[in-house]
């Protein structure tokens, strides 16, 4: 944990929560122990789509459908969302759950490895989420640049590894020094790069808001 448990609680304790069909998915992505983006990562993205009133929204990890529906739900109505997902079991349930949203008809989800997809996708975003394989966001950016429009914005989660970021690599556990590595260069490329400005926020597990400047 990165900010104390008692910011957080008293920080989510004032929300007032989401449309009552998100709430009872998040109820249940919980009880079936399927991560799904915290309290306060849901109140900060309302937060920028509501400013960004974007048309168009890439997200690179649907899950079960959660952040995706929460975007379309606080979104302009018009918004059209598409939406990567590898995990063949969660894909029936992200469907079922856009059917029961009601938003079959703007949220289009793609089957299949993220990086591949995203190789062969052609129109530009205004707003792009990325909640996929942290190891990979690096392999990600190249595509996310091309299809960003100036002026659009990046939004990657959890990039602060509960913490571990701000350790030595020989302070990590083993099997997380690759993701480690990788993920300070993302930070890294995302802060020098010279199409991007980026702030990197302690909230949630972390997470960085980038606009492309040209």
């Amino acid at each position: 944990m990165i900010v104390e448990e008692r910011f957080i609680t008293y920080i989510n304790s004032l929300d007032k929560g989401n449309t009552d069909f998100l709430n009872q998915l998040e109820r249940q992505a919980l009880q079936d122990n399927v991560p799904i983006i915290r309290r306060e990562m849901q109140s900060l993205l309302k937060v920028l789509i509501a400013i960004k009133q974007p048309e168009t929204i890439l997200e690179v990890g649907t899950a079960v459908g959660f952040s995706t529906i929460l975007m379309g739900e606080y979104g302009r109505t018009d918004c059209q969302i598409t939406t990567i997902e590898k995990y063949e079991k969660r894909i029936p349930i992200a469907q079922e759950n856009f059917k029961k949203a009601g938003m079959e008809d703007k949220i289009t989800l793609l089957e299949g490895d993220a990086l591949e997809i995203m190789q062969e996708l052609k129109e530009p975003y205004d707003f792009i989420f990325m909640d996929a394989a942290k190891g990979q966001y690096i392999n990600f950016l190249p595509d996310c640049l091309r299809l960003l429009k100036v002026g659009g914005v990046l939004v990657s989660d959890n990039v602060l590894q509960d913490g571990d970021i701000i350790e030595s690599r020989f302070a990590v556990a083993r099997r997380n020094r690759t993701i480690h590595s990788r993920m300070r260069e993302y930070l890294y490329t995302l802060k020098n790069h010279e199409q991007l400005s980026t702030a990197i926020l302690p909230l949630g597990d972390g997470v960085t808001i980038s606009t492309r400047i040209k």
